[in-house]
């Protein structure tokens, strides 16, 4: 379902978002798309947010397993 809103944008967006117009066929497609991949991109940066805490707040523990498993392995670079 689509939903009719009104959007003040400058001029200089315009003209930008009308040579994109012959690809998308109207304004709205355009912006849609455009929102959509930037939204996109907002849920994957608080993604990759979350993930690195993850990690951050096990990093000793992985890093000793880490270490465990070279030293395992036999790697003569681990002391």
């Amino acid at each position: 379902m689509k939903i009719k809103t009104s959007i003040t944008l400058s001029d200089d967006l315009i003209q930008a978002i009308d040579g994109y117009t012959r690809e998308y066929h109207t304004r709205s497609e355009f912006i849609e798309e455009a929102v959509r991949v930037f939204i996109k991109q907002l849920i994957r940066k608080q993604q990759d947010t979350r993930d690195l805490k993850i990690i951050n707040n096990r990093a000793d523990y992985l890093n000793k397993e880490a270490l465990d498993v070279l030293t395992f392995q036999g790697d003569p670079n681990v002391a």
